[in-house]
This record gives structure tokens, sequence and C-alpha cells, in this order.
């Protein structure tokens, strides 16, 4: 009589759950301590096979740091780091290039005679680490030594990779004649690179911003620029994919659509990609909150913003040419290239003919929106503490459907502004500045806002989707006394129509603005 073994049916393997790397810049430290590592040395191998020098702009804490680490260990031959990898079946592991590394992330520099002295000892760290010995004392000269001997030495040509060039002119960006002698001091040192190509193998530089050849790279003209490259657009940061594979662990207890809505979104004319730094932050604590921008509050960008009395709602929609976005220096920034390069915006839409580029900009997530529409309303309104607890009561009674508790909050609000204030933050006429604080109050809570949204009668001005609901808004300035024509325009337009077949409810509601009282006078709304 035989016994048959019952049939044991396998389980799905549990998802383990790796380190979390968080702030480390180091490849080799990722692979050997076990962190999660999204694969991006097949793009480093590319990058090698198709150039010689590159140039990439991203955000801060985008993962450049660690992606010019990659590149070393490449290029130095340490293949035991990249098993299973890309990289590994691409790369010719039988030479090793020397790898001179400069960067300007650690400490402020704050002068002219500070950058030279942090750059002599970064040549000199660099030629000690090197095995050379460099007699110049120039700074350029110094370099094309450390690169010449360097080459000599080693019998390979050397491979140079530049972090953060530009951070000392953006430390001090707000103080004009000290970014310009930044701006040169910089351009003394990376002008040598083209007469040193014969030495050369590879050349790669990072920051955030991309400031004009011209300007900064003096004859450096043969530098390839993969900032809006479409093949490179995830050469930094984790794309949808990531997310859903190498950090599935993490995944669960999390709604993976908030996630999308909250960090993705940034985009580079290819694949739309989440900042690694929010999004690790997430997995580690938990919680929704702007992990990004909460490193680094734009100070000088908002300021920026108040100085040229930007129209708030307008940030969301920009439309500028590539040739703009690329214009950035210490004496001209437009506020278009300064809020793209930082990563406050980000691409929506591309029109191309032959020759030109348009492009229309967006926030790229909520956290930026909404953090940053925070921010804003500190700087309109002159008050720090003011903005939060409005934020959170409005939150609240658009919950509530509370439309009388909605008028009495933004006259308070308005009624707390200080006379001088309104004298200086009159942008775009008395209606801009009032509407962009009612809207910069919306975008705060991270809201899904449709500006100037058409319909087949009109446009309407402000369109808010929140928990169900659709809520339209019409702004207009009278006298002291309301008119109700706000409120009238939304029903004489038929604006509802566009939203009936959604089945929810649909809320009008009339915003009149008097410019003598300052404050609002109407707020008439209906519910259809």
């Amino acid at each position: 009589m035989t016994t048959t073994t019952p049939l044991k049916l396998s389980s799905p393997p549990a998802l383990v759950r790796r380190k979390l790397p968080i702030g480390i810049q180091t490849f080799s430290e990722i692979i050997e301590e076990g962190h999660y590592y999204v694969d991006k040395s097949g793009a480093a191998v590319r990058l090698v096979d198709e150039g010689k020098y590159y140039f990439l702009s991203r955000p801060r804490r985008f993962g450049k740091s660690l992606f010019l680490d990659t590149l070393k260990e490449l290029f130095e031959g340490n293949e035991a780091l990249f098993k299973g990898l890309a990289a590994q079946e691409r790369w010719d592991w039988s030479k090793k290039y020397p790898v001179i590394r400069i960067s300007f992330g650690d400490g402020v520099l704050r002068n002219r005679d500070e950058l030279d002295a942090r750059i002599h000892e970064i040549l000199l760290d660099n030629a000690q680490r090197l095995g050379v010995v460099c007699t110049h004392q120039s700074i350029g000269g110094r370099f094309v030594q450390l690169i010449a001997q360097t080459h000599q030495k080693a019998g390979q040509r050397a491979v140079v990779l530049i972090d953060e060039y530009d951070k000392p002119i953006l430390d001090n960006i707000d103080n004009s004649p000290v970014a310009i002698e930044m701006r040169e001091g910089l351009k003394n040192l990376y002008s040598v690179l083209k007469g040193s190509d014969a030495h050369l193998k590879f050349a790669f530089l990072t920051g955030v911003s991309k400031f004009s050849k011209v300007s900064l790279f003096s004859g450096l003209n043969h530098l390839t620029d993969i900032t809006l490259d479409k093949a490179y657009s995830a050469i930094c940061g984790y794309t949808e994919a990531d997310v859903d594979t190498v950090f599935a662990p993490e995944l669960p207890g999390l709604d993976r659509e908030l996630i999308r809505r909250w960090y993705n979104g940034y985009n580079w004319l290819g694949a739309p990609v989440y900042n690694p730094f929010a999004l690790l932050q997430l997995f580690r604590s938990r919680e929704f909150k702007p992990h990004w921008f909460e490193t680094g509050t734009p100070t000088f960008l908002i300021k920026l913003l108040e100085q040229r009395q930007q129209f708030t709602p307008d940030l969301s929609r920009i439309v500028a040419s590539e040739a703009l976005l690329s214009t950035f220096d210490v004496d001209n920034i437009p506020v278009e290239a300064l809020m793209f390069q930082a990563g406050y915006l980000t691409i929506k839409d591309v029109w191309q003919a032959p020759g030109q580029m348009e492009l229309t900009l967006k926030y790229p997530n909520l956290e930026v929106q909404a953090a940053l529409n925070n921010s804003l309303l500190q700087s309109l309104t002159g008050a720090l503490a003011v903005p939060g607890p409005h934020i959170s009561r409005l939150y609240r009674l658009l919950q509530a459907q509370d439309f009388a508790g909605l008028k009495d909050l933004f006259h308070a609000f308005y009624a707390s502004i200080a006379n001088d204030w309104y004298r200086k933050n009159e942008m775009s006429g008395f209606e801009g500045y009032y509407v962009s604080i009612f809207y910069s109050y919306f975008a705060a809570l991270g809201l899904d806002i449709r500006l100037e949204d058409p319909t087949n009668f009109g446009r309407i001005d402000m369109t808010v989707l929140f928990n169900g609901q659709v809520f339209l808004f019409e702004f207009k300035v009278v006298e002291l006394n309301p008119a109700g024509r706000a409120l009238q325009q939304i029903k004489e337009m038929h604006y509802a129509d566009k939203y009936q077949d959604r089945g929810e409810p649909i809320h009008l509601i009339g915003v009149e603005f008097s410019k003598a009282s300052r404050n609002i006078v109407g707020f008439e709304f209906d519910t259809l």
C-alpha cells in the first residue's frame, strides 16, 4: 500500500524590508550595507559610451551626488559593487581610470578669498590621493597640472567629476557683487577643462542651476547638457515602476494613489519621477508631509516673487521657451527659470516646431503646491503666524460646506492685514493681490484647483474639486456695496454644466472685493 504525501502549496515570498538610504551619497555604503538601491548604473554606462563631456541640472536632494559616486566606482573598476546590476555585463572591468572629485556641497563660502582657498584645498586633496605633486601656484595652473600628471602616472586619461558646481554662487545669490565674484572664481577653474582634453577620458558636472555657458563655462561649448534629454529624464529620482518594485515592501499601509499625487510628478521631457529624499522620508515616518520642501525654505525665491509682484495663480500655468528656462545668471534671473531649476515647477506640456520649443509649467505635486503657497501666504500677509490656523480652519469649513463660515474666515483674514502691506503688495492691480491670497489659501491645502477653467460659455475663475464636491468661484471688484454680479455670472454662463455628469454637489460661490474697504463685501453662494 502506498501513501501519497499531500501536495504543499507554496506561499508567495514575504516582502523583505531593507534599510532606507536617507541622505546616503556613497554608492559602496548603499550596496555593502543592504540599503534599497534603484539601479542607475545602466544610464552611467550609456553616458560613457555616447560622449565625453556632460552637464546635468537637477533640484537639491535628487540623487546627483550618488550618481556621481556611481560613476566614480565604475571608472575605478570596483566590479564587486555592481554584481547583478545593469553595468556588470556592459562595462570593461579590465581598465581602471584615475578619478578627480570636486564638490562644493560642504559648508558656505562667503567671499572670493574663501572660494579660492577651498579650491586649493580640493586640488591638494586630489593630488595626495592620486599620488602626484603639483607645484604651480595659480588655481588654473594647478588644475591643469593635476589632470596631466594624473594621466601620466596612471597610464590612463583622467576622469573629472564635479558636484554642486554652482553652490558657491547660489549661497550668495541675494548679494549680487559677491555672487559675481564667485562666478568669476569658478569660471577660472572650469575653463581649464577644454585645454586639458588630451588628458581627459570623461567629465561630468552637476548642480541645481544652469548658468549660461558664456558666463561660467568660457570656451567649454562642447559640454553636452542632458538636463532636458528625454533619454535621461529619470537619471535621478524614482519612477513609478521603481516604487512598485524596489520599494514594494514599504507600500503596505500607505495610500498608493496619495503617494503618487503628493510626491510624484517631476518631469524633464521623459518619465515623471519622485524626489528620492521625500519618498524615503515618507517610508520612514509613514506621514504625508512636505519632507523635501522643509529641508530648504526658498527664502530668496519668495523675496523675488514678492519684489516682482507675481500673480500667484499664474505659477501653476506659466508658459516659457526652452531658451528662457536655460537663461540664468546672477544679474538676469527669470522667475520661470529659477523656479523650474530649483524644482518648484516642472514640465506639464510641450509644444514644438522646428527650432522652437514652448513649455507649459506646473507644480510637480501636492507637496510643492501646498508648501510653497503656505510660504507665499506668509509673504503676502506679512505675518508668519496667521496663515497656519486659517488654512486648518478653511479645510474644516470646506468639509462641512459651511459657506457662511467661509465668508467670515476670509473677511477676518483680509481685515488683519496692515495698511502698509496693501501699498507694497497690490500685485497685478488690486484684484490680483486679493485673488492671489484667496488662491494660495486653497493651494496650500493641496487641493485640486483649476484656474480659468474653460467651458462652452466662458471661463470659470477658479474650480476646486474636494471631498466629492465641486466648488465654482467667480471674483469681481465692486465699489463699497455688493452687487451680486459674481454669482449671477456663474449662473447666466451655465458654468456648472461642465460638471453635471460627475453626479456630485456643485456649489456656486460669487466673491466681490471692495478696494475702498479693502475687504470682501459680497460672498454669495448657491448649491445645485
